[in-house]
């Protein structure tokens, strides 16, 4: 987005993608299940904003440059329609990632972008050279080339070390953590339940006040799902001082509360009372897990509602409404790794996406300390700041 937007921009500045894998853009073609959810639902900026457990505020300032409105006009004007979902994530029509990597490249052709793939960069410095500073930049393949100005687009370091490199030109940077993660729960009986799913549970993480509500999941490895991986981002930082070891608290069916729940079990008990508990879901719970939570609440297989006592009621109710798990670990969700942390936005030139400590060097992505929530919502992020950056840095040639 950058390059295009600069050499758009600027048809005589000579620009070129380095990139140190053998492919571009492979973050792309997995993201979504390998569909791209392109960007989120278009809303006025401060909304928009709120889906960023860090960078919001520095966000909100550039989505007036070039919002989601402007990714969807962008795309479709260059030949790939997207569609909105019901939850507000937005895809191509074509459900393939292709369209958008097709889209990139294509424009990145017309405008004669040079791209070298299979090429890592090992520093950069500021040197002097027909009275100009310019930037010496050192490829892995033993190869020195000097650069007006340089864009670091990384994405982010899974540990501070691998920031060295811009960290040692002064440039602050906030250690990274994982943003986007499942849960794991080794040893407990309900991950039998693999692949039974809720459409709007209630999750919280015990002794904060973090929770989320939305689809969630069970996995062979513990609790997956959008409820899940937008708790992780807001938690991020939390969760990591945790070593990721505590428990969550979960209300299986957010429409319904404890008082709510132990009203209607105990109209059950009077009106139903010799049917079958186990073999009748109530609140909308799936079979099978409306079954292990009986179980749970020491109901045997085939009592019937008139055979439990307030007690029991109050159990089922408390396992329906706060049922806690103990969480030991994480799992990084599918290839689509994303982190906080990063370049310190205070380090940054909001309107140009500029160093304001080495002039000429630009940052965009996840490579500065911006993440969003899962749902469109770190490539809008790219998009933006690469558009930025990309128009900033083809001025003054």
């Amino acid at each position: 987005m950058a390059a295009i937007t600069a050499g758009q921009s600027n048809r005589d500045a000579g620009i070129m993608i380095v990139e140190k894998s053998q492919h571009l853009l492979a973050k792309v073609r997995v993201s979504g299940g390998g569909r791209c959810n392109v960007t989120h639902r278009a809303s006025p900026p401060g909304e928009f904003s709120q889906n960023y457990p860090r960078g919001a505020r520095f966000l909100k300032k550039i989505l007036y440059e070039f919002g989601p409105e402007d990714t969807i006009e962008w795309f479709e004007s260059r030949g790939v329609q997207l569609k909105t979902e019901a939850d507000g994530r937005m895809f191509p029509i074509s459900d393939s990632s292709s369209s958008i990597i097709e889209c990139l490249e294509r424009e990145a052709s017309k405008l004669s972008i040079k791209i070298a793939t299979r090429t890592g960069v090992e520093s950069f410095s500021l040197i002097e050279k027909a009275g100009n500073k310019m930037f010496e930049v050192h490829f892995s393949n033993e190869t020195i080339a000097c650069f007006d100005r340089v864009l670091i687009a990384t994405g982010g370091y899974p540990k501070t070390q691998g920031f060295a490199w811009i960290a040692n030109h002064g440039i602050k940077i906030n250690d990274p953590a994982p943003s986007l993660f499942t849960f794991n729960s080794p040893g407990n009986e309900i991950i039998k339940l693999q692949g039974v799913s809720v459409p709007a549970a209630r999750v919280k993480i015990n002794t904060t006040k973090l929770e989320w509500t939305g689809p969630l999941l069970i996995t062979h490895w513990g609790f997956s799902g959008p409820a899940v991986l937008k708790l992780s981002a807001w938690g991020a930082r939390i969760l990591q001082e945790k070593d990721y070891h505590y428990e969550i608290s979960i209300q299986w069916n957010s429409n319904y509360d404890f008082s709510e729940i132990k009203e209607k079990l105990m109209q059950l008990r009077d009106m139903k009372s010799r049917s079958s508990i186990a073999s009748n879901p109530k609140f909308e719970i799936p079979s099978r897990l409306w079954a292990y939570l009986v179980q749970c609440s020491d109901i045997k297989e085939g009592q019937i509602w008139a055979d439990i006592s307030n007690k029991t009621i109050e159990k089922l109710a408390l396992n329906l409404s706060s049922q806690v798990h103990g969480i030991k670990g994480k799992t990084t969700f599918k290839e689509e790794f994303v982190t906080c942390g990063g370049v310190d936005l205070s380090e940054i030139d909001h309107m140009t996406m500029e160093s304001k400590k080495v002039k000429g060097l630009y940052f965009a992505g996840e490579v500065i300390d911006v993440d969003g929530i899962t749902g469109g919502f770190n490539f809008q992020n790219a998009w933006t700041t690469g558009f930025l950056a990309g128009r900033n840095m083809a001025k003054d040639f």
